[in-house]
Formats: structure tokens, C-alpha cells, sequence
């Protein structure tokens, strides 16, 4: 089916906007509203290059009768263009026989969409979860937030939904798509109780809250389509022979006998990477990003970003700064996350790392980001084990200095080497409890440095962002993983039926690209694979 596309529609920001949206595409078109079949915004944002007005930028495909008549009338127009449908199209041709079903480790945004596909299409897979249910998994973060006591397989990164699930569920992606699986992603997501508007946002969110509940659903749906869900199931070993994966053992004890293995692990499985490490599955250390996360009053994010007209008509503005310091390292603010939390995000005894969350309605009163810089192998060494014992030496030093709560600073102490004594016109809004630390002491000169300058710069671009009582938190460490778990052109590791995928495997960088690097995986599997149907 086509459908008659157009493009660079705007509209003030107002509550009557679509009416508005409508009135246009009919003048455009030379029609009238009323003949209009059928509308769909495939793309909204909002355009603030002529603040203080602001405009709503939006892309909308409608469906008219005589559609040809009326696209041959307007076709001059750059802005108007016939598509095509643009759905997710897959044909599974696979023909080599599965003698064992598929399992899937993990069960984060990659886990979970290759797990649907599989299902979906038949392989009836298994999808092992270290952690808990996401239910269970809330108390027991909830309860570490409040007493300190952690689970080491229940917490912010381990359990159903992985490390996304307490990250604002945020779906920002760089990836040029031209196979539509961001679509398919998204629509999956929608079905099992997203916000529809995830479709069409220029920067789209789930919120914490609500993704918990998308990840059950999903959960169910592979359950109902014959797949298996093992929840405190961890895999401990795997055993290989002539190259070939022969089977994965669980939880040190049940050997189960396996073809094809999908590692969706997450970027904080260091003991499953350690275990692959050994048993000499090629892999590579990368660079990645540690830094800490920074607090201001969401209303001056919103007074920067929309100006007086309009901050109070808009949801919480979001922002993304880059810099570069003088010793040439970028640094640049990551996972933003407009009205949030920041968090506790431990999974280890005796260390400590942070990250940033939401909810849907982004109301907690202070934004957040993570403002990080780039180390590389010069920093840390060319093992892959090497990025994750830098990793800890940060974490263990940040949980001794706060005596295991989270180390807080304002910025104008933390420029100036000191440990603050109370917090200034910035509240704290905080998931775990904190101390006040000279967080300098967490990391290297040369990562406070280039945090200091950048953060000074950023306040070029949004006044008020290096203010003295801004609130820092420390560290931000597993912003990426610091190893790549190299894959050939059909996706498999050195060990053959093994597939490296998602964040952990280091092939994505947040909770979109995970996934659709988890539907990537599941294409390369069913086109070599027949189901069991």
C-alpha cells in the first residue's frame, strides 16, 4: 500500500497543534480535512532555532482516495513524496535441522527481542536470566536502595529487562535503519504497554515505571508462544568440542546439551565474560567512558532549552553537550535523563558505580546526566580483562570512600578539592542513600581535569550547568562494555554456533541498539536454522 508522505510540517507549540497539522496537509494537498481516510504521524519534533518561538517539526503519511490524482497534482513539491509501506518484513529460509533448542543468556532489551523472535517464529528458545523476575527484582532493589543490602544476581544490572529497565527506558539510537527494525522494536514494545507515542517522538521514553511491566508482558508473550523463561539461572561454563558449541552449563551443575547460543549478557556480566575469556572465545578490549553523574534544577534545563514562552507547556527538556579538553580527550554528557533519579546502581560487594533514571511522567523536579570522558586501551592496557579491572579500581574506591553509599559533592568543591558540607539551591533528588566525599579522589587527574573543563564549557551552552551548587555523583562506569566479543559475517564467535549480541558482546550502545542487535541475531540464526513447527 502507499500512502502520500509529507514532510517539514510546522506548527507553534500549542495545545492545538494537530488541528493545526491537519489544516495544512488538507491545504497542501487541495483537499479538504474530511478527506482524509486515514492520518499517521511518522515523526514530531521540535525545532528551537528561532527561540523564543518554538515549533513543533512534524513528518505525517496520510491515505486519501485517488491518491494518484492527488499526488500527480502537488508531485513538484520536495516535501511531498508517495512511499511505500514501510513495515518489518523477514522471511525465515533456514534448512539445517536444530537437534537441541536455541538458549538465549540474558534477558535485557537484546535477550528479550531476539528471545520474542525465536519464539514468534517458532524455535521455542530458552531464555536464561541470572536475576529474578522484574517484580522480584523491584523489591530487591528498592530494598538495597533503603538498607544497602545487595543481591549480586537481583539489582539495577542483573535480572528481567537487564540494565535498561532502571535507565528511563530511554530509545535514543544513531543507527541508520533501513530495514525498518527500529519500527519492529518499537512496535513490539507498544504492543506490550508502551506509550504509542514512542512511534513518532524525535526522542522517545518509555519511563522506568512503565517498562517494568512491558518487559513481563513480553516475558509472557514468549511463554505463550512456546519459548521458556528460566529466571536465577546463570551460565557458568560451556562446553566445546572440535570448535563447535556441544552444550552450556548452568548454574555449575545442569549440562545443557545446546546448538546455538545467543550472549545477550549485558555490559556488567564480568564473571560470564571472564569464564569465555578462558575458555579462549576471541575477544578484544575497547575503548569506553567513565565519569559522574551531575544534578540541576530541571526548570533552568527548561528555561535553557525552550526559553519563558514555553517551559511550563513542554514536557522535561533534555539536552546533549560534547566538548574536548586540553589534553585532547572528549567529554560529553550521556543517557540524560530529564526529571530523574540519580541512582545506586551497584552489583558487586564492595563496589560502587551510578546511573541515572525516570519515570514516565519525568517529574522528580531535577534533571540529570552523565558527564563522562573517554579513556582507552593507553589508559588501562590491551587485555580484555583490563578495561573491567579499571572499572572496579574506580567502583572500589568510590565504595570506600562513601563507606558504601553514594559519594556527592557540589561542583564548586569538587573544582576546588573539597568535601561539601551541605547542599545549596539544587535539592537532592536521590534512589540510595549518599555521603558527602571529595569525589576527586574516585579517579585518575586526568579524568577530573577533563570533567572540570568539560562541565565549564557546557555552561557556555546552557548557563547555569557549572554553578557552584550543581550536584555531582560518582562514578559513572559501565556506561558501554569494555570488551568486544568478536563475531564473523554470519554473526557466530570463534566458537562456532556461539552469537556475540548486544551491549555486553560490545555491539550496542544503549536500550535500542541492543535490541535491534538481538533482532539482527535472530535473522542470522533463522536463516540458517529450521524452526521446530
Amino acid at each position: 500500500m502507499k500512502v502520500i508522505r509529507l514532510r517539514q510540517i510546522k506548527v507553534r507549540v500549542s495545545n492545538k497543534a494537530m488541528d493545526e497539522v491537519m489544516d495544512i496537509v488538507a491545504r497542501r494537498l487541495g483537499i479538504k480535512v474530511s478527506d482524509i481516510v486515514s492520518f499517521k504521524v511518522v515523526k514530531r519534533s521540535i525545532d528551537a532555532r528561532r527561540k523564543p518561538d518554538l515549533y513543533y517539526s512534524y513528518i505525517v503519511d496520510v491515505l486519501v482516495d485517488n491518491e494518484n490524482s492527488v499526488f500527480n497534482k502537488v508531485r513538484s513539491s520536495n516535501d511531498i513524496l508517495m512511499v511505500s509501506d514501510e513495515e518489518y518484513k523477514f522471511e525465515a529460509k533456514g534448512s539445517k535441522k536444530l537437534e537441541n533448542r536455541p538458549v538465549v543468556v540474558g534477558s535485557g532489551p537484546c535477550g528479550l527481542i531476539c528471545g520474542y523472535m525465536l519464539a514468534l517464529y517458532g524455535y521455542k528458545p530458552i531464555i536464561i536470566e541470572r536475576g529474578k523476575n522484574v517484580l522480584e527484582r523491584d523489591k530487591d532493589v528498592n530494598l538495597f536502595w533503603k538498607t544497602g543490602k545487595l543481591d549480586n544476581n537481583s539489582n539495577i544490572q542483573f535480572g528481567e529487562g537487564g540494565a535498561g529497565t532502571f535507565s528511563d527506558g530511554k530509545l535514543n539510537t544513531l543507527i541508520k535503519d533501513k530495514n525498518n527494525y527500529h519500527k519492529k522494536v518499537f512496535s513490539i514494545f507498544v504492543e506490550n504497554g508502551a506509550p504509542s507515542e514512542i512511534l513518532y517522538e524525535n526522542k522517545p521514553h518509555i519511563g522506568t515505571d512503565l517498562l517494568k511491566r512491558v518487559v513481563s508482558s513480553i516475558r509472557n508473550k514468549i511463554i505463550e508462544l512456546g519459548g521458556e523463561v528460566r529466571f536465577n539461572t546463570c551460565l557458568t561454563d560451556i562446553n566445546i568440542s572440535n570448535n563447535k558449541l556441544e552444550a552450556v552449563v548452568l548454574n555449575n551443575k545442569e549440562v545443557l546439551p545446546c546448538d546455538v547460543l545467543v550472549l545477550a549478557i549485558g555490559h556488567s556480566a564480568r564473571d560470564t565474560i571472564r569464564m569465555l575469556y578462558k575458555k579462549k572465545i576471541e575477544m578484544k578490549a575497547k575503548p569506553f567512558a567513565v565519569g559522574i553523574r551531575i544534578q540541576h534544577k530541571q526548570e533552568m534545563i527548561n528555561l535553557s532549552q525552550y526559553g519563558v514562552k514555553y517551559h511550563k507547556l513542554l514536557k522535561a527538556a533534555s539536552y546533549k553537550l560534547t566538548a574536548r579538553s586540553s589534553d585532547g580527550r572528549g567529554v560529553y554528557t550521556f543517557c540524560m535523563c530529564p526529571g530523574g533519579y540519580v541512582i545506586n546502581a551497584s552489583s558487586e560487594q564492595g563496589g560502587l558505580c551510578v546511573n541515572g533514571m525516570s519515570n514516565y511522567n519525568r517529574d522528580s523536579g531535577n534533571a540529570n546526566s552523565a558527564v563522562i570522558v573517554t579513556v582507552s586501551l593507553d589508559d588501562y592496557g590491551t587485555s580484555p580483562m583490563d578495561g573491567i579491572e579499571f572499572q572496579r579500581k574506580i567502583e572500589h574506591k568510590a565504595y570506600e570512600l562513601g563507606r558504601g553509599k553514594i559519594p556527592v559533592s557540589l561542583f564548586g568543591d569538587y573544582k576546588n578539592n573539597r568535601i561539601s558540607s551541605m547542599f545549596g539551591s539544587v535539592k537532592p533528588v536521590f534512589k540510595g542513600n549518599y555521603e558527602f566525599c571529595d569525589v576527586n579522589e574516585i579517579f585518575p587527574d586526568y579524568i577530573n581535569n577533563a570533567l572540570k573543563e568539560g562541565i565549564i564549557s557546557f555552561d557556555k551552552k546552557i548557563k547555569g550547568f557549572a554553578s557552584d551548587d550543581a550536584i555531582i555523583a560518582g562514578p559513572e562506569a559501565r556506561t558501554s562494555s569494555p570488551v568486544r566479543i568478536m563475531r564473523d559475517d554470519n554473526g557466530e564467535a570463534s566458537v562456532l554456533g556461539i552469537y556475540p549480541s548486544g551491549e555486553g558482546a560490545g555491539y550496542a550502545g544503549g536500550i535500542t541498539s541492543a535490541a535491534i542487535d538481538g533482532l539482527v541475531t535472530f535473522e542470522r540464526i533463522a536463516s540458517v536454522y529450521k524452526n521446530f513447527s
